[in-house]
């Protein structure tokens, strides 16, 4: 995994960050690492994991841009697990016809 720490050196996209944090958390876990090279990892680890949270706090703030109405009022609206898991049908699972 190449390392890019480095001023000037540009930050890896989200998946790759995402990744290279995954493999770092397996190394991790398997608590087979000398106690510096565990530590440096863990290093690495938390500068990937700031990549991930900036990207995503970039992320969330294009949404917002997107989601503003054409008066430039920002209509949030809360997240629906039921809603975004059914997807493929509008139909109200609770909804009997009694």
């Amino acid at each position: 995994m190449p390392k890019t720490s480095k001023k000037g050196a540009k930050e890896p996209r989200f998946e790759e960050a995402l990744s290279g944090l995954e493999t770092i958390v397996s190394q991790l876990e398997a608590g087979e690492l000398p106690l510096d090279d565990a530590l440096k990892l863990f290093e690495e680890g938390v500068r990937l994991a700031r990549v991930c949270g900036a990207r995503l706090d970039e992320a969330d703030r294009r949404i917002e841009i997107l989601m503003k109405g054409a008066d430039g009022e920002l209509a949030p609206r809360d997240y629906d697990e039921e809603e975004a898991g059914a997807g493929a049908t509008d139909e109200d699972p609770g909804a009997d016809g009694a």
